[in-house]
């Protein structure tokens, strides 16, 4: 199949292209700088924007299966402000789309996120739930996945939680995280065992018109993950509670001159990251047997 990967240069999308290349497909990559990605020598390059339907359509011309990727940081706040998930997530997957639509691509599979609606606390998870419904609402062939956290090499997810304490108490010995880092639950799961449930949407009629729930083996929170990242390095972390209150005027007053996070990116850190049930059975995997993140991390049980 002619597959074309939207965000394929990125995290996932990187280990995506490498896997349907293995399968045998034509790969095609549309992103904003293709050409500075690390990818397989026979997969195809496409320079555009999703935010600018005129710079992508071209690239779905002869394509089979379309994977959208794209996405922004929910924990960061991105350039152009928290109406950029509006102008990406919504406006470029309905630009995603229209291009779909125009040249005959039959499957279309969105990468989503859990806890996406229309109706969520925040800008990002409600740009995805209305992508969410234009995908739905499309004549497509379409396949919808909610991930939680994904880790593996290339990942922001690791240095994410070393940030943190690098914002909140640079040069202390101490490390204040938001409710004490016992609020928010994530469920990771390791790209290498995510990306081939993505590529088996691809082509299996089988999945058309399901949105599952994907996750790992054991829920954490943020406070576990980042015990068990400096474990790994051979250190210890002294994690002290920042009242939810402090912390969400102290980033509301950050983010007003340049820190990295603000109130929406705070509120995301109250919202658990976790599945209603596991669909990785969906695609023939145990999710007893999958990678916990304590075992990536090279530490025993």
């Amino acid at each position: 199949m002619n597959v074309l990967v939207v965000g394929g240069n990125g995290f996932v999308g990187s280990h995506l292209c490498a896997e349907l290349v293995e399968r045998g497909h034509d790969v095609t990559v549309l992103a904003r700088t293709p050409e500075d990605s690390d990818l397989p020598d026979t997969v195809e390059t496409y320079a555009g924007d999703v935010t600018d339907y005129d710079s992508i359509e071209g690239a779905f011309e002869g394509q089979d299966a379309v994977v959208n990727l794209v996405a922004l940081s929910p924990l960061f706040k991105p350039d152009g402000g928290d109406e950029m998930h509006d102008r990406v997530h919504r406006g470029g997957t309905e630009h995603c789309l229209r291009a779909a639509e125009t040249h005959g691509v039959d499957r279309f599979v969105q990468q989503s996120a859990l806890g996406a609606d229309p109706d969520a606390p925040t800008h990002y998870l409600r740009a995805k739930g209305h992508a969410e419904d234009l995908v739905r609402e499309s004549d497509r062939e379409w396949v919808i996945f909610r991930p939680s956290i994904i880790f593996g090499e290339g990942g922001e997810f690791i240095e994410f939680t070393k940030k943190l304490k690098s914002w909140f108490a640079p040069g202390l010995p101490v490390y204040p995280l938001p409710g004490g880092g016992r609020q928010t639950r994530f469920q990771p799961i390791a790209v290498g065992e995510f990306v081939p449930m993505l590529a088996d949407a691809v082509g299996d009629d089988g999945h058309v018109g399901e949105t599952y729930q994907i996750g790992g083996p054991d829920v954490l929170t943020l406070r576990e993950v980042t015990e068990l990242v400096y474990e790994s390095e051979g250190r210890s972390v002294s994690i002290v509670p920042l009242p939810m209150a402090m912390a969400n005027v102290g980033l509301t007053v950050l983010g007003s001159v340049g820190f990295p996070m603000g109130k929406d990116q705070f509120r995301s850190l109250r919202l658990d990251n976790t599945v209603d049930s596991n669909d990785v059975d969906a695609f023939g995997v145990d999710e007893r047997e999958l990678t916990t993140f304590r075992s990536y991390l090279g530490l025993r049980r």
